[in-house]
């Protein structure tokens, strides 16, 4: 049968119109703009190397159904110790929170930041904060929807001169980031001084500081690298450190439609937790290498050393014990359940840097901040040279003292001495901090001042 002119223009008309209806079907499909609100700077590491990556996997995994607009720098307002009300009263999405940063309202998630506690690896610590928040945090958590936990690069003693032992550490006047930080400070006989961030520059080279207890990703934002040109680092564990959640609203979260909410799922717990404590070993690397390349003074107390630092922040111990027991929750529990934790994820490898810079491109989560384009490659080696070994580090300095040793920091268990950290393959990857704007930080709970011995009593406010 013959086919009219009209009906083959018709058919072929309909032919044509099919793509697009097709495609105005997909576009009909839910979309959802989340706004992600934080402390750090638009060019911190925790901003472009795991933020930024966390919201772009998100964005490509839902084929663009899930936009993340992220606004660093608390740029929709409040000040940083706020964000957990935000998230709540959902001025915005999802927030990163420093729960330290309200000291007591978040008790048990503090386990984590006791003395001697955490690990010195901050990958360990995240992952096994992960797994204690899936069983130990869900009533402090309850108001909102838990992306991921996870612990900060260790507390390292920066100082003018080395601080080797407990007799060097006396009356000394440094900041620390948490309240029991501060108070395993004072129990150490140093003289904890509460500095807001932005000012501890200022403090150090006006003589209201001698040093601070500091994460190395802080030092080069809050240029510390050119006034404290000695470094007492731990092993194996940590003196102090800082917890962090990634929270959503938890209305927000369950009005997704269920393939988007199995992608956020996907994206959340150890993966996002493993993110995270990845970036700050490596970055933690970074600096220390830097400041190594520099020629300070790099000391590392092995656990041989570490008796009576740990001895002198029992008190501190036994404080957060007594203060869990008054809340009718048992506090050795939670440190022995942090400790397997923690023993559990030993073994897990030292992060690799990224094969290259993490960026910003049109196409992902949308940034109020800019961030700053990489870094131009290294220059090629010259011809016959390209099997070459990079140069060795610098020996670092040792300051003479019979009491201590200069040590690389072993793996957990270890008490092997090596040589000071080597510079990761491709620094380039990771980008370095901004010094206008520090991660989130929040200035420590003000601690009476020390008395000439370790006392057997601590302020500690609760």
């Amino acid at each position: 049968m013959a086919i009219g002119r009209r009906a083959f223009v018709a058919s072929g008309l309909a032919a044509m119109a099919s793509p697009a209806v097709a495609r105005g079907a997909a576009g009909a499909l839910p979309q959802v703009t989340l706004r992600l609100h934080h402390a750090a700077s638009s060019v911190s590491c925790t901003h472009v190397n795991f933020l930024a990556p966390w919201a772009r996997q998100v964005e490509t995994q839902t084929g663009g159904r899930i936009r993340i607009e992220i606004f660093p720098s608390m740029q929709l307002g409040g000040q940083p110790a706020e964000l957990f009300d935000q998230v709540c009263e959902r001025t915005a999405d999802l927030v990163v929170v420093m729960p330290s940063s309200t000291p007591g309202r978040f008790p048990k998630i503090e386990t984590f930041e006791l003395p001697f506690v955490p690990s010195a690896r901050a990958l360990v610590s995240s992952k096994a904060l992960q797994d204690f928040a899936a069983e130990h945090l869900a009533d402090e958590f309850r108001a909102v929807h838990p992306i991921c936990f996870c612990c900060a690069d260790r507390g390292v003693l920066h100082a003018p001169r080395p601080v080797p032992t407990l007799a060097e550490l006396k009356d000394m006047r440094l900041d620390a980031p948490t309240r029991f930080a501060a108070a395993s400070l004072q129990a150490l006989g140093a003289r904890p001084v509460p500095v807001p961030p932005g000012q501890l520059a200022y403090a150090v080279r006006s003589g209201v500081l001698d040093g601070c207890l500091v994460a190395w990703d802080m030092v080069p934002p809050l240029k510390l690298d050119s006034l404290l040109k000695a470094h007492t680092d731990f092993a194996d564990w940590s003196l102090g450190t800082a917890t962090f959640a990634l929270l959503m609203n938890k209305p927000a979260y369950e009005k997704l439609p269920a393939d988007l909410k199995k992608v956020l799922d996907d994206n959340s717990g150890q993966l996002a937790a493993g993110m995270a404590g990845s970036m700050w070993d490596l970055q933690a690397s970074l600096v220390a290498a830097a400041a190594d390349r520099r020629g300070e003074v790099m000391t590392t107390l092995g656990p041989d050393m570490l008796a009576p630092w740990r001895k002198a922040t029992e008190p501190v111990i036994a404080a957060f014990v007594g203060e869990m027991k008054s809340r009718k929750v048992d506090g050795m529990k939670l440190i022995a359940g942090a400790r397997t934790l923690l023993a559990k994820y030993a073994g897990e490898p030292e992060p690799q840097p990224l094969p290259r810079p993490v960026q910003a491109s049109p196409s992902s989560a949308t940034e109020t901040g800019s961030v700053p384009p990489p870094k131009p490659a290294a220059p090629a080696a010259p011809a016959g040279t390209a099997n070459a070994a990079p140069a060795p580090s610098p020996a670092p300095k040792v300051a003479p003292s019979p009491k201590f040793t200069i040590r690389a920091r072993p793996s957990p268990g270890s008490t092997s001495t090596a040589a000071a950290p080597p510079v990761p393959p491709n620094p380039s990857a990771i980008a370095a901090p901004s010094p206008a704007h520090p991660p989130v930080a929040a200035p420590a709970a003000k601690v009476a001042p020390a008395v000439a011995a370790p006392p057997t009593t601590l302020d500690i406010p609760l």
